[in-house]
């Protein structure tokens, strides 16, 4: 299915704050995150590699021990199994677009 609409993607709160409309493609995974003010993402790593786009709003993002404040039209790369954490400073809209396939958000 190469064009999706809103109502085609489906929506989830996998962690509070970060409400997401989640898209699979065959070797990506993209979500359309909407992210309250002060919700926090905890540290973790992955084994895909992310892009995040910011589209509006604020975000903290820690990568790899190098933190940096996100606003509109920034992207950030975080590389496969590199520990990141954030949190947003104020109500974000947030891309992120994974490679391989996110099993765990389709």
């Amino acid at each position: 299915m190469p064009f999706l609409s809103p109502t085609d993607q489906t929506r989830r709160e996998p962690m509070e704050g970060f409400v997401g409309r989640f898209s699979t493609g065959v070797t990506m995974t993209s979500v359309n995150w909407t992210i309250a003010a002060g919700a926090t993402l905890p540290e973790h790593a992955h084994p895909h590699e992310q892009v995040s786009h910011v589209l509006a709003g604020e975000f903290e993002l820690t990568i790899g021990g190098e933190t940096q404040r996100l606003g509109a039209g920034m992207v950030a790369f975080v590389p496969p199994n590199v520990t990141h954490s954030g949190r947003a400073l104020t109500e974000c809209r947030i891309i992120d677009v994974f490679h391989p396939v996110r099993d765990d958000y389709r």
